[in-house]
């Protein structure tokens, strides 16, 4: 039985996956686990799309790579999808989103995105796609849709985070005794 949860962390690009981890990192001590940088470290790819300029993952090489790690919990799960993550391994799936296109729009344009992969995540964030792939994957009580568009979001989100896996770990304590 694990004694720490494994939090997904997912969402568009854009929308402060990356941020929210590392903050809840350190409020938290779970580790951040950002699935870009395993891919990449542990040889995860198939193929390299050059219209979209990105590497497309090989999921089931992914899923091998770090199931160890994720079986033992206490993981903060950064990455823009959750539904290939097997439901046993998961205790929360928080939706990022950020309602303002002109927000996402810009946050994008720094990251100098071709207009057709821009265009694909500002769709992507506008029909809710990643909340319905995580509602579709997950049972709903552990599926939670927060905002990350205004500087306080992140401070209000980790807090609220943090206090659903403290209050995970004293629920788990209290079933072990």
């Amino acid at each position: 039985m694990r004694t720490s949860p494994n939090v997904v962390i997912t969402g568009t690009p854009g929308v402060g996956k990356t941020v929210h981890c590392q903050q809840l990192a350190q409020d938290t001590g779970l580790r951040h686990l950002s699935i870009n940088q395993v891919a990449k470290e542990r040889d995860c790819f198939e193929i390299y799309d050059s219209e979209l300029e990105t590497w497309v993952v090989d999921e089931d090489r992914l899923l091998d790579a770090i199931e160890d790690e994720l079986l033992h919990g206490g993981y903060l799960i950064d990455w823009h999808a959750c539904d290939l993550f097997p439901k046993s391994w998961i205790d929360l799936v928080v939706v990022l989103r950020c309602p303002s296109t002109s927000v996402l729009y810009d946050r994008l344009s720094t990251r100098a995105y071709k207009e057709t992969k821009l265009q694909e995540n500002l769709d992507t964030e506008i029909f809710g796609v990643l909340l319905e792939e995580a509602k579709e994957a997950f049972d709903e009580e552990i599926v939670v849709e927060l905002n990350s568009e205004k500087d306080n979001d992140v401070e209000d989100n980790c807090a609220r985070i943090s206090t659903w896996i403290e209050s995970w770990k004293k629920n788990q304590s209290e079933n072990v005794d």
